[in-house]
């Protein structure tokens, strides 16, 4: 890989996970699975400082993860957060592994999203939405500005007051130069109800909506 080419993952693979969206499904012992992994995550994400630390803790949850899927074959909620998991430990590996592991996130989020499309409440598009316009188009990786938009708005059409969903469709939008539309939907984003289930996930992710707000602003300023 070419420096020019680790320089681009570098710029664009940090904050890459998504969080997915946590709903019950009809299996109570799964979705408790699943949400250990979603809460160890969210800790790793927003409270680990050391970028070792969280690389070797994300590395050890992404095992995690991958037995869950092993336990429950067939389910998608698990899947999604191996997706996940495997996202953010791109974001944090060292440029001569971001794009692999990146590919593999996006092999598993397809995995969860050919068992269904719809699962986690739009979860899997909206984190298959984040990989492709994350990740540099061809010739340098897979990214595509064309399927992120395609799978980030489908998540907004299951959930279209959601958190998550309007983060990242307006991080999309600041991508393109659109911080009109990128103002209105990190709007719509903290007027998401907050989740008591999801203390640590709610509050970093209105912390970084907060934040892009003011990088708008001080945008808007100049």
């Amino acid at each position: 890989m070419s420096r020019f080419s680790t320089l681009c993952l570098c710029l664009l693979l940090p904050v890459m996970a998504t969080g997915g969206t946590a709903h019950a499904s009809n299996n109570p012992q799964m979705d408790a699975q699943v949400m250990r992994i979603n809460n160890e995550w969210a800790r790793i994400k927003y409270q680990v400082r050391d970028k070792g630390d969280q690389y070797a803790q994300l590395d050890k949850l992404a095992q995690q993860a991958a037995a869950v899927v092993a336990k429950y074959p067939g389910r998608a909620e698990p899947l999604l957060w191996q997706g996940i998991v495997t996202s953010e430990e791109a974001a944090q590996a060292s440029v001569f592994r971001q794009l692999g592991l990146a590919s593999s996130a996006r092999d598993i989020l397809e995995k969860a999203r050919a068992i269904d499309p719809r699962a986690a409440n739009g979860g899997v598009a909206m984190s298959l939405g984040v990989l492709y316009y994350k990740v540099p188009g061809f010739p340098l990786g897979f990214g595509s500005a064309g399927k992120a938009q395609s799978y980030l708005k489908a998540a907004l059409a299951q959930d279209p007051d959601g958190l998550d969903a309007n983060f990242f469709y307006a991080d999309y939008l600041m991508s393109k130069g659109d911080d009109a539309s990128a103002r209105a939907y990190l709007a719509r984003a903290l007027k998401a109800a907050p989740d008591a289930n999801r203390p640590i996930w709610d509050a970093g992710r209105r912390a970084e909506a907060r934040a892009m707000l003011g990088k708008l602003d001080r945008q808007a300023r100049r």
